[in-house]
């Protein structure tokens, strides 16, 4: 007997006959013999539903009081499943994050977990129960409810997996599997029948909405192999591992991209390193992930300096900066928006030079501005115009032959 960790996403249990549905894929793991744990997100659209009711009243509300909101959702979603699997003759019991041992750290709306007690779940298995838990949430030191941030619910999971030394989790989606990119928007694209732990790493962190890097993280350090699959078909998916299958030997294995992408630069910052390291060391005191950083001097003692974030970071970003700029001493912040980021993914990489002069060939050929670059052993990321975007992904994919990996019949 072994432990399978399954995780449906949102549109997996968007309503009742699908969360009947994840009943009858649980049934299936439990009647091969092995203990479950499903972990399940909010149904459908229902968290984007309680964003909007908390606009409707405040403009600005609580980060605190925002987690204590959006946890409800998959309250909801957990009860009804266990509804579900004991319907059918199976029994089942419900944990909130809390109430399944999950604690973080205190950082409302993006905690990262800190630990698990697994007593309780231990517990209830070793009674034949399947036990569902609730991704995405958590409780703090002092008490507070918590929350892992958008995509959460895949990080509850593996680190479960982790903490509970899991045989396997299983992340179902609404799609077979990794692709080499979003087949919504490349019509060629192809499923990978493995990726290691490194690639999909670089995907999540680029764009790939399939998982999230923290779940990957937590895979990779402790070594839980991932398979993600469909959970309305019953094909297999994409294994995610250490050592993974070459499929036909590609140098690149995916093409990630991520719209509403903003370039802020900090012109006239003094040339120094306190300066460099003051502007990050205060963002990510705010919790502002930056991306891809240029700086260029301009004079002895002056440079600019220019780093992408998301657009829905650019009002805190700029409050930040002009909080400290009398610490700084820059000369003004300038910002553009409309941007994109495309990025080549593949281990393949380490070992085959000229693929960013490739990657940046193909995109010239087609008139494509690249404004910002990083690399690093197994990706090259740009930033373009967001306009440009689907074209540079449809010529990227073509031009590294992505699209001649062999469907499964």
């Amino acid at each position: 007997m072994g432990l399978i960790i399954q995780k449906f996403g949102g549109t997996s249990v968007a309503n009742v006959e699908k969360i009947r549905n994840v009943a009858d894929r649980v049934i299936e793991e439990k009647n091969r013999g092995n203990d479950v744990i499903v972990v399940v997100s909010a149904m459908g659209k229902s968290t984007d539903q309680l964003v909007g009711l908390a606009k409707e009243i405040s403009s600005s509300p609580s980060k605190r009081e925002m987690d204590m909101l959006l946890t409800t959702g998959e309250q909801v979603t957990i009860s009804l499943l266990a509804m579900a699997l004991s319907e059918k003759g199976f029994p089942a019991v419900s944990f909130t994050g809390w109430q399944a041992g999950i604690k973080t750290e205190s950082v409302h709306g993006n905690a990262r977990i800190l630990d698990i007690d697994t007593s309780r779940l231990k517990r209830e298995l070793n009674e034949g129960k399947i036990v569902i838990v609730a991704g995405f949430q958590g409780i703090t030191e002092d008490g507070a409810i918590s929350t892992l941030g958008r995509g959460g619910s895949d990080t509850t999971a593996v680190a479960i997996a982790a903490a509970l030394k899991a045989d396997k989790c299983d992340i179902y989606t609404d799609v077979t599997g990794v692709f080499t990119t979003d087949p919504r928007y490349v019509k060629n694209a192809r499923k990978l029948l493995a990726v290691s732990y490194d690639e999909m790493l670089e995907l999540a962190h680029l764009g790939a909405g399939v998982l999230h890097p923290r779940a990957v993280e937590f895979a990779k350090n402790y070594q839980i192999p991932i398979e993600v699959r469909s959970s309305s078909e019953s094909e297999s998916g994409t294994m995610i591992e250490e050592e993974v299958y070459m499929e036909e030997n590609l140098v690149v294995r995916g093409i990630a991209f991520e719209n509403e992408i903003t370039r802020v630069t900090v012109i006239g910052l003094p040339n120094s390193l306190i300066g460099l390291s003051t502007v990050f060391s205060e963002l990510a005191k705010n919790h502002i992930n930056v991306d891809i950083i240029i700086q260029s001097t301009l004079a002895e003692q002056s440079a600019n300096l220019s780093f992408s974030i998301k657009n829905e970071d650019l009002d805190d970003t700029i409050k930040v900066l002009e909080n400290c700029k009398n610490k700084l001493n820059y000369s003004r912040i300038e910002s553009e928006k409309g941007l994109a980021k495309v990025s080549i993914i593949g281990s393949g990489m380490v070992s085959n030079p000229g693929v960013a002069a490739e990657m940046f060939e193909v995109l010239a050929s087609n008139d494509i501005e690249v404004k910002m670059v990083s690399t690093s052993e197994i990706k090259v990321s740009t930033v373009i115009g967001q306009e440009k975007m689907v074209q540079a992904v449809e010529a990227l994919h073509e031009a590294f032959h992505l699209s001649g990996i062999p469907i499964e019949s």
